[in-house]
């Protein structure tokens, strides 16, 4: 028994009344989602079939070809279009690879703290009382850790690798998740829709997964976005400082770690990686911000 638009009968004998848009054309009307899905579906794509698109191995090292720089250089050329690295290592295929990785965190990450953060967020938000207690000292006392300084510790005592950011990260980032869920519970609990699923006699599992969870999807899925693109710059981050993803997997916050001692005598070894992190994350929030003017229109600054 999902909430339904009431359908009157001066609205069905209406026959000018004017057709309402597909979902599908809204979001094509959108802009920011178009521009940043487009910019998105792009990454994931090579990302996706880096076998396809990367021209060398990006593990294979030739220390003959070292620090080669890109096309647009006069030392540079064709066969290494972006150079190589200081290992003579392609920089076009470890970036193709490396968004793979990017992707791959922000994905996971999303996932793991969006079943924890919607889980809980629900629950406080439709029994309230001490259950909404119990929740909200838990928000709050993950609010008081920096995520930041607690999964540097973390990685530090455990040991830095991709499926412990990933787990860590996955643990710390679902307060937001559970703040968010928590308020659109309260908001849909209240309408009358779900007060006569409960009349009917639905038991609670079936109207939190049927009635209640499908009116909160829309913050769910702009909650993600937000999430995964900030899971990808903690991962970053935690790979600059050599805490995060371990060579030699071709991470680009782990690339841009590798050539900071060659940043004042080849800018592009930074700037490369920087660029294509700086695209990915531009690319996520827009579209972020494209699914929220979408499916929220009236919460719209």
């Amino acid at each position: 028994m999902s909430a339904q638009f009431p359908v009157t009968i001066a609205a069905t004998a209406a026959s000018d009344a004017p057709v309402p848009p597909s979902a599908l054309r809204q979001l094509l009307k959108n802009k920011a989602l178009v521009i940043g899905g487009v910019i998105l579906l792009v990454i994931m794509v090579l990302a996706v079939f880096a076998p396809l698109f990367a021209p060398f191995d990006p593990y294979v090292q030739d220390l003959g070809n070292r620090t080669v720089p890109p096309f647009w250089y006069d030392q540079g050329g064709w066969l290494h279009p972006l150079g190589t690295d200081p290992l003579g290592r392609d920089y076009l295929s470890r970036l193709i690879y490396g968004g793979r990785i990017s992707l791959l965190i922000g994905a996971s990450v999303a996932v793991i703290s969006g079943l924890i953060g919607t889980t809980m967020g629900m629950l406080a938000g439709y029994f309230g009382g001490k259950t909404d207690m119990a929740v909200s000292f838990l928000v709050t006392t993950r609010l008081s850790m920096p995520v930041i300084l607690v999964a540097l510790a973390t990685v530090a005592l455990v040991g830095g690798s991709l499926w412990v950011v990933i787990a860590v990260l996955g643990l710390l980032k679902w307060d937001r998740f559970a703040v968010v869920m928590r308020s659109a519970t309260q908001q849909v609990r209240s309408l009358e829709y779900v007060a006569a699923a409960q009349a009917a006699g639905a038991s609670t599992t079936r109207i939190v997964l049927t009635e209640v969870l499908p009116n909160v999807l829309p913050h769910l899925i702009v909650i993600a976005t937000l999430e995964a693109a900030s899971a990808i710059l903690l991962e970053a981050s935690l790979s600059f400082l050599g805490l995060g993803v371990q060579p030699p997997l071709p991470s680009w916050g782990l690339m841009i770690s590798e050539a900071k001692a060659y940043m004042f005598f080849s800018f592009w070894l930074i700037a490369i990686p920087g660029t294509a992190l700086a695209l990915l994350i531009f690319a996520i929030n827009l579209a972020g911000d494209g699914l929220h003017q979408v499916f929220m229109p009236d919460e719209r600054s």
